[in-house]
Formats: structure tokens, C-alpha cells, sequence
């Protein structure tokens, strides 16, 4: 075997003849060394890998998935509580509207809107072309929208309560203006201002409306107030006095019974006395007085309302 060595510092190639058995020496030596390397590598690769007990690794492993177990029921239970809690503002938020739909009909009777106009007990039609789906919605996304629309919720009940007390003022202003006839039955025998004295024949001013009628039929309240005279009053015989507020104050005289107490609240149209002719009477009849702020004013405007 020639084994040829090349110098570069003698600048010159060398020839070596190796015989046979020589060969075989150097070879092995070459592939033993190789051999014992990759051993080595494999050892040093193997304890880098595998540097603990392999049952302390599959130990290791196994509390790894314990650990990310507990994460998804850590996520599950923080996803359930978020649900809960949606589903708690939905709740409230369908309390909401089931009150403004007992608001919205409730004005519909008040106002005497038309039932079909604004039907509360279906949902509005609503339509329009498809719009574009921007993707899915985020947790945080909901929120916000349930939010906003909380609070345009609550916006609208203030302002439906808002224009149910402003109903209820103008209903109530309409129930406490004395207006319409006192009396069931009968009609004007008198009216208001100067008249012959039925008595004396001699000119007086008559500060009320009489209205004739039989004995025992029925006198109504001519609006809501609360009584606040029912007793016998010179020349005017039983008497029943209703403060109505804003200074009107209504005078029922001459009458046969009365049917309420002070201190009662009557509503317009409910029967406070009976006709009669007591008191300064020529016959059944009632004596009907409007006073406002203390003075009396013509019945009349109130009466033909």
C-alpha cells in the first residue's frame, strides 16, 4: 500500500509503502477512533435528553396536562360567568321593555290614540336591503351593545313617564274645571246676575244658576275635588261646598240629603246630594255657584262645556 504525503513547506510530494498488515492496523485504528466518537456524541446527546429518570419525565408530562386541564376549566367556568351575566342584562333589559309596552298602551288610552295606530303587543315592522356582515361580534363588542342599548331603553321610559305625567296634568286640569250640568234631571229655572227677588219682588243679584227638578233626583259633582262644607248654611239651607284646586271652589244648595262627608275626594259625575227645597226655597230645585279665588263667577261658561 503507497501512501504519498505532499509537503508545502519542502515544496516537494513523499512516498510511503505500506505493507499489507500495517494497512490494516492504521484502518482499524481510524474506524475505532470514528466509532468511539459517535459513541460519545450519543452518550453526551442522551443524557442532555433524557437528563432525569424517564418515569420523572412521563411524571413531568403527566402534571403538565393536570395543569392545562384545570386551564380549560378555568376558562369554562370565566365563559359560564360571562353567559350568566348577559343573560342577567337581557333579563333586565326585557323587564324594561315589558314596562314601556304597559306604558305605551296605557298613553294609547289616555290619549285616546287609535289602537292600530300604535299596537304595543306585536313587534313594529321593520325591513331594508341586506347589509354587509363586518365578521364576528367580540365579547367586548356585546357588552358595549347591550349597554348603549340600556341605556336607550331607560332614554325612552324617561321620556314616555315624561309625557304620561304631562297626560295626566292635562286629563287632571280637564277633571278639576267645573264643567257640565249639576243635576241628572231638570232644568235652568234661573240664572245668573240681577232678577226680581222671589221673595220681595224687589231687584237683587242672584250669584248662582238654579236648576228645577223633582225632590230626591240626584246631584253630581260638575268636577274631581274634595268636600269640604256639607252642613246647613243661612238661606242656602244643606250645602255641600268642593274645593277642586287652582282656586275654583263649587256651591250645591237647597238640597233634600247629603251624600257625602268633608274631608271626601269625589270624582265628576258622582252624586254628592239629593234635590230638595231647603233653606230661602220657593220649590225643589238646586242652587249652583262657581266661585274662583273666593269670587263668584257665571256658572254658565262652566255648565255649557
Amino acid at each position: 500500500m503507497n501512501v504519498i504525503v505532499f509537503s508545502k513547506r519542502l515544496g516537494k510530494a513523499r512516498q510511503f509503502e505500506l505493507n499489507r498488515p500495517l494497512a490494516m492496523t492504521v484502518t482499524l485504528a481510524v474506524l475505532t477512533t470514528v466509532l468511539s466518537g459517535v459513541l460519545f456524541l450519543g452518550v453526551q446527546l442522551g443524557r442532555g435528553g433524557f437528563a432525569n429518570d424517564p418515569v420523572e419525565q412521563v411524571g413531568h408530562w403527566g402534571a403538565t396536562l393536570e395543569q392545562q386541564r384545570l386551564d380549560v376549566i378555568s376558562a369554562r367556568r370565566e365563559l359560564q360567568e360571562r353567559l350568566d351575566a348577559i343573560a342577567t342584562r337581557v333579563g333586565q333589559m326585557n323587564a324594561h321593555v315589558i314596562r314601556l309596552d304597559a306604558l305605551g298602551r296605557r298613553l294609547t288610552e289616555m290619549a285616546n290614540l287609535d289602537k292600530g295606530e300604535f299596537n304595543f303587543d306585536s313587534a313594529p315592522a321593520v325591513g331594508g336591503p341586506e347589509g354587509l356582515v363586518e365578521g364576528a361580534v367580540a365579547s367586548t363588542d356585546l357588552t358595549a351593545m347591550l349597554d348603549d342599548l340600556t341605556r336607550q331603553i331607560k332614554d325612552r321610559e324617561r321620556q314616555l313617564s315624561v309625557l304620561e305625567s304631562m297626560i295626566s296634568t292635562r286629563n287632571l286640569s280637564r277633571q278639576i274645571v267645573p264643567g257640565g250640568r249639576p243635576v241628572t234631571q231638570g232644568w235652568i229655572s234661573s240664572y245668573f246676575g240681577h232678577r226680581a227677588d222671589p221673595f220681595t219682588g224687589r231687584k237683587a243679584f242672584h250669584r248662582g244658576v238654579d236648576f228645577a227638578g223633582p225632590a230626591g233626583a240626584q246631584v253630581v259633582a260638575v268636577a274631581s275635588g274634595v268636600v269640604t262644607y256639607t252642613k246647613e248654611r243661612f238661606g242656602y239651607g244643606k250645602t255641600v261646598e268642593i274645593n277642586h284646586g287652582n282656586g275654583y271652589v263649587t256651591r250645591y244648595a237647597h238640597n233634600q240629603r247629603v251624600l257625602v262627608a268633608i274631608g271626601e275626594t269625589v270624582k265628576k259625575g258622582q252624586p254628592i246630594a239629593l234635590i230638595g227645597s231647603t233653606g230661602r226655597s220657593t220649590g225643589p230645585h238646586l242652587h249652583f255657584e262657581v266661585l274662583k279665588q273666593g269670587r263668584a263667577v257665571d256658572p254658565m261658561s262652566f255648565v255649557k262645556r
